[in-house]
């Protein structure tokens, strides 16, 4: 008889880990705080090895329909200036995490899975238990506070699919979405508390007054229903091996947001967890043995990315080193997809 896997946690990784699960006969129940569908701070767009990820557990398809589209275009700005603009390697696909969970959550209870929606896991992180419940917070990270907002809008003129709009205190992500929408959807970082964020969100969001940001959100229609946000932030590398518990998806790294590999990594680190917890659930690998497999294997996948990720992250929040960046990026495709690569 099949060992049972408890999933803590309901978003992107913990719900594909599921599926996937399900597909090998494993019983299979997630917890999820919240009731789908819902929100989530989220560039909305999957770029990189995820989508082969997808692929591979049956999911692709499913999702190249009415809920997604493509994006093949990136374009950089600062200020009203358009610093670089690129043709992706790779088309991303983008699709708001407000269809897509919900999408997913329903194809895992098709499956058979157990889903326990409004429901916190109180238990302890010990054998059969993976814990996908998302970032830890850590208020302050090298002197800073980071944190992310995220809204929905109409009305937003774009010259590329994808785009990043460079800011004093951070950047900001506009991605097309299938419906007509864009997600607008930022990382800050402050030395200082920031109150009244629920009331000032158009604040951060739009940008200084002079840039190409503020004029175009400036007649944005929004969603007021759609905004979140989120704190705490470390983009910190963690070093996976370290960890006693068996963690996916944000519970056990964050890329930075500027990569747009974070949606990617989720459905990766769910794929590499497949197979060692269901030789478990069979009983052909003890806990510890498949919790140091599925340990090694995001190890192997991730340490160089984030490491290039983490090094991009703090070159950006240097204005003289983010202009050598963009000045290398607008005249080097070589150097262009170099970094694109490396941060997948």
């Amino acid at each position: 008889m099949s060992e049972n896997v408890t999933i803590a946690g309901g978003g992107l990784a913990g719900l594909t880990l599921g599926i996937g699960l399900r597909r090998q006969g494993v019983p299979v129940t997630v917890w999820e705080t919240g009731c789908y569908p819902r929100h989530r701070v989220c560039g909305e767009f999957i770029s990189g090895s995820g989508q082969k990820s997808l692929a591979r557990l049956g999911l692709l398809d499913g999702l190249q329909t009415e809920r997604a589209c493509s994006a093949k275009r990136v374009a950089f700005f600062a200020g009203a200036k358009l610093v670089v603009g690129h043709v992706l390697p790779e088309a991303a696909l983008c699709i708001s995490r407000f269809e897509l969970d919900q999408w997913l959550a329903r194809q895992f209870q098709q499956l058979g899975g157990e889903l326990r929606q409004g429901a916190r896991w109180r238990g302890e992180f010990g054998e059969g238990i993976v814990r996908a419940n998302g970032r830890r917070a850590e208020p302050v990270t090298d002197g800073w506070r980071l944190f992310g907002l995220k809204v929905h809008a109409r009305g937003v003129a774009m010259d590329a699919d994808l785009e990043m709009h460079f800011v004093p205190s951070g950047y900001v992500g506009l991605c097309k979405l299938a419906s007509g929408e864009v997600n607008v959807c930022g990382l800050f970082r402050s030395k200082a508390t920031v109150p009244d964020l629920a009331q000032r969100w158009r604040d951060w969001l739009g940008g200084p007054s002079a840039s190409l940001l503020h004029s175009r959100l400036a007649v944005a229609q929004f969603d007021e229903n759609s905004f979140c946000s989120v704190a705490g932030l470390c983009l910190r590398p963690q070093c996976v091996p370290q960890r006693n518990e068996c963690c996916i998806g944000d519970a056990l790294t964050m890329i930075p947001p500027v990569t747009g590999n974070g949606m990617s990594m989720a459905f990766e680190s769910a794929e590499l967890a497949v197979e060692p917890l269901a030789k478990f659930s069979r009983g052909e690998l003890t806990w510890p043995e498949a919790t140091q497999e599925i340990a090694s294997r995001c190890d192997e996948r991730f340490t160089a990315r984030l490491r290039w990720a983490a090094w991009l992250q703090r070159a950006l929040f240097q204005p003289r080193a983010r202009s050598v960046l963009m000045f290398l990026a607008a005249r080097s495709e070589w150097f262009w997809r170099g970094i694109f690569e490396r941060t997948r």
